[in-house]
């Protein structure tokens, strides 16, 4: 097997032999994908995580939560909301999984 440096590389390699490993860094990849673009929506509308908790209905210590990459509490309606109240809307898509085949 070649070496790499690609963390990615690394990953899948270590994870790919155990199915159980591989599914739990993969939701640990979208916890902290939604964590960060609940963020990054947030502070590019240059709202405080109060502000955005009162425009959402909720608590500041909500939206802290749901900006922590390690949170596995995202749910679909609260995605919705943040982002109505943010003047966007949520876009999900299915894509096939694609798996590198050694060579």
């Amino acid at each position: 097997m070649a070496k790499t440096n690609d963390a990615i590389k690394i990953i899948d390699n270590l994870t790919s032999s155990d199915p159980e490993l591989e599914a739990m860094v993969a939701e640990a990849s979208i916890n902290a994908e939604v964590a960060q673009l609940i963020y990054e929506a947030r502070t590019s509308s240059g709202l405080t995580q109060k502000q955005l908790a009162e425009l959402v209905g909720t608590k500041q210590p909500v939206i802290a939560r749901l900006e922590d990459a390690d949170y596995e509490g995202h749910s679909l309606s609260m995605l919705q909301k943040i982002a109505h109240a943010l003047n966007q809307r949520v876009v999900i898509h299915l894509t096939p999984l694609e798996h590198e085949q050694s060579a």
